[in-house]
């Protein structure tokens, strides 16, 4: 097993075959993971079980609230789709983290590409939340570190699921607003959890304030520093912990399929 990171140590590729794993491959998957964040493979030709398979050594699979998923037997996986004849943005087209207005929000996403365009065009932008933390001030840190947020299904990212949820949504989408403390601590680091596609307010401080702390953490957490771009490639995987990474689609014009899992 090859792992090279990524420029800044932003994320790591991980050269493998993940059909044919030991426990001690996985195991080592898990430790570069919860070191960088956000790690990827190329090359891996998965059918939907072994997809699944893959996607159990690192917890129980979540469902995903809002789009129906790929069939019956594999409910747990959900088609991110961009169609050519979309007038609005790609899903997820704006900073996120997965989920976070649930109660309990998944802890790791997978995408895996079916059908991407050329290399360099709708990358995946990770941006960590590690590096984030440390290059906080330290009135900040202060700040920021028993506040809370409230999360919120219509957010503003909600917009770029439109289209989607009008061919196989469930129904729930309006259904949904969780608040989380915006400090956390992943494996002995700190990072930040703040979703600026799903954060509406804070809790205990006033809008104007709210509002000038949100402007400032969305221009700080997305510096270009702390940013890596995935270029895609058929049967690529990318794998975050939402607590440590942020992510968004990229704009770009064409079709596009990705199998999604989320894990608790």
């Amino acid at each position: 097993m090859k792992i090279k990171p990524c420029k800044n140590n932003i994320g790591a590729e991980i050269d493998i075959n993940l059909i044919s794993m030991s426990q001690k491959e996985i195991d080592e998957i898990k430790k570069v993971l919860n070191n960088y964040g956000v790690i990827f493979f190329r090359d891996q030709n998965l059918t939907p079980k072994s997809y699944i398979n893959f996607a159990e050594n690192f917890g129980e699979l979540a469902e995903y609230p809002m789009l129906k998923g790929l069939s019956k037997e594999f409910s747990k996986i959900t088609v991110i789709e961009r169609k050519a004849s979309d007038k609005g943005p790609s899903f997820g087209e704006q900073f996120h983290t997965d989920s976070s207005y649930t109660k309990k929000p998944p802890r790791y996403t997978m995408l895996l590409g079916k059908l991407v365009p050329p290399r360099g065009q709708g990358n995946t932008e990770f941006a960590s939340q590690y590096l984030a933390y440390e290059k906080l001030p330290e009135e900040i840190k202060a700040k920021l570190e028993n506040l809370e947020a409230v999360f919120s299904s219509s957010g503003p990212i909600s917009v770029t699921r439109l289209e989607r949820e009008k061919e196989k949504g469930t129904g729930k989408s309006k259904d949904f607003k969780s608040s989380h403390r915006i400090i956390k601590r992943v494996n002995n680091k700190k990072t930040i959890y703040f979703s600026p596609g799903h954060v509406t307010e804070f809790k205990g401080i006033s809008d104007e304030e709210g509002k000038n702390l949100k402007k400032f953490l969305i221009n700080h957490q997305t510096k270009p520093e702390f940013v890596h771009s995935f270029e895609w490639e058929k049967n690529s995987i990318a794998m975050w912990d939402n607590r440590a990474v942020l992510h968004q689609a990229t704009p770009f014009s064409g079709n596009r399929i990705m199998h999604r899992i989320t894990i608790q």
